[in-house]
């Protein structure tokens, strides 16, 4: 799920982070910010209606369409020809977690897209002979495929928990195919080498469902279903201690965990992040090139909810904003947990809008001259292949890596 690294040390690197404390109605937070303009328009970014969380409850239909290795199943809503917007979930959730945010963005105009990630869900490997992996770069070139095989040139990618991950990673190495980012929690590009150093007794004891998992009794209990989704339910309740969630809502989002893959994905991911199993080789470069921690230069959201267990003190952004080098604004909100998009869906919603008004930096970063042609387009490649964009900006401070 989450971030070791901050959790254990607040860096505070006096970079200038907007950090703003946001209380909500009800179990919602309101997260309306001044207005930005938009590049060339000077047009406002609009405030996003508040919604109570909970209204709805599912979306209309779940499509597929073969993308990369997988059969992708995903919600889509807003209109056709609309700027896109990519919702990507996290770990133990599905597309319900946006269940809410989705009609809010498309009421205003944008076409939602809420994918299944691999594992989850109605997405299922095309192949079974595909290696049932689950890099991090794995999921983001999963995510590149599916932006390919719907026609979709770029879009804003918007996530939490995995999903910030796999949206951190394809704005650092993809970054022509970024409008722009929200990213909860921050920067979450995980760096394999820096889970070595143990951290702190009681930062450990927040990661016990990782340890679990290296062993055989987790193994055990991810591949039985009915403690499969006692497990997952118990997560919810510890990382989100305000939401008064109901067992039909959590049930319906468990129907995802009954994909024939979901342990096998899920135990990979976890034991891949502490090095008990090895890199496919087909991710091995772009895992090369995500171990340098690469900045990402796109117009970024970055969130983290004040009562995630894992957002690390004082909450501000300061321990990760010096990842973030194009226009950028954080913000704190309030009594809210780990599944921020479904626990304050209006707060969300709005940082995403906020997030596709901040300055643009171009196609290829900040620098490049208004009216140029962006460089070619690099679409989803097999594994291995291809040139993704990565800049490096010299030697980069020790931190810990992000384990969610």
């Amino acid at each position: 799920m989450i971030n070791r690294r901050t959790f254990s040390k607040a860096v505070g690197l006096g970079t200038g982070a907007t950090a703003v404390s946001l209380s909500g109605l009800g179990t919602d937070a309101s997260a309306s910010a001044a207005p930005h303009a938009r590049p060339g328009g000077g047009s406002q970014a609009p405030t996003v209606p508040a919604i109570t969380p909970g209204t709805h409850t599912s979306f209309s239909e779940i499509k597929q369409v073969k993308a990369g290795v997988l059969n992708v199943g995903y919600a889509e809503s807003g209109p056709s020809h609309g700027p896109v917007v990519m919702l990507l979930h996290g770990w133990p959730y599905d597309i319900h977690s946006y269940v809410d945010v989705a009609p809010l963005l498309a009421d205003l105009g944008y076409r939602v897209i809420v994918p299944y990630l691999r594992g989850h869900g109605s997405t299922t490997f095309l192949s079974h002979h595909t290696p049932r992996t689950a890099e991090q770069s794995a999921i983001a070139l999963d995510v590149i495929s599916l932006m390919d095989a719907l026609k979709i040139e770029k879009a804003v990618l918007a996530g939490f928990d995995w999903g910030s991950r796999t949206a951190d990673i394809i704005a650092a190495l993809w970054p022509e195919r970024v409008t722009s980012l929200v990213s909860t929690s921050g920067y979450l590009i995980t760096d394999r080498k820096m889970q070595a150093a143990p951290a702190d007794p009681a930062v450990e004891r927040t990661w016990w469902y990782q340890w679990y998992f290296a062993t055989p009794r987790g193994k055990a209990a991810m591949e039985d279903e009915t403690s499969r989704l006692a497990l997952c339910r118990y997560v919810w309740t510890l990382v989100s201690p305000n939401w008064a969630f109901d067992d039909a809502t959590y049930n319906r989002t468990a129907e995802a965990f009954k994909n024939p893959d979901y342990a096998a994905v899920v135990l990979f991911n976890y034991r891949w992040r502490i090095g008990l199993v090895d890199t496919d080789h087909r991710y091995a470069r772009h895992e090369k090139l995500l171990a340098a921690q690469p900045a990402i230069h796109v117009p970024t959201v970055t969130l983290d909810a004040a009562l995630d267990p894992f957002t690390a003190p004082p909450g501000d952004g300061s321990g990760y904003r010096f990842h973030f080098t194009g226009p950028y604004a954080h913000r704190t909100i309030a009594d809210i947990g780990h599944n921020l998009p479904q626990e304050a869906p209006t707060a969300f919603a709005q940082a995403v809008v906020d997030a596709d008004h901040l300055p643009s930096t171009g196609a290829d970063g900040p620098g490049r001259r208004p009216g140029r042609a962006p460089r070619r387009r690099r679409t989803a490649v097999p594994p291995g292949r291809g040139r993704p964009a990565v800049r490096r900006g010299g030697p980069r401070p020790r931190r810990r890596s992000d384990w969610r």
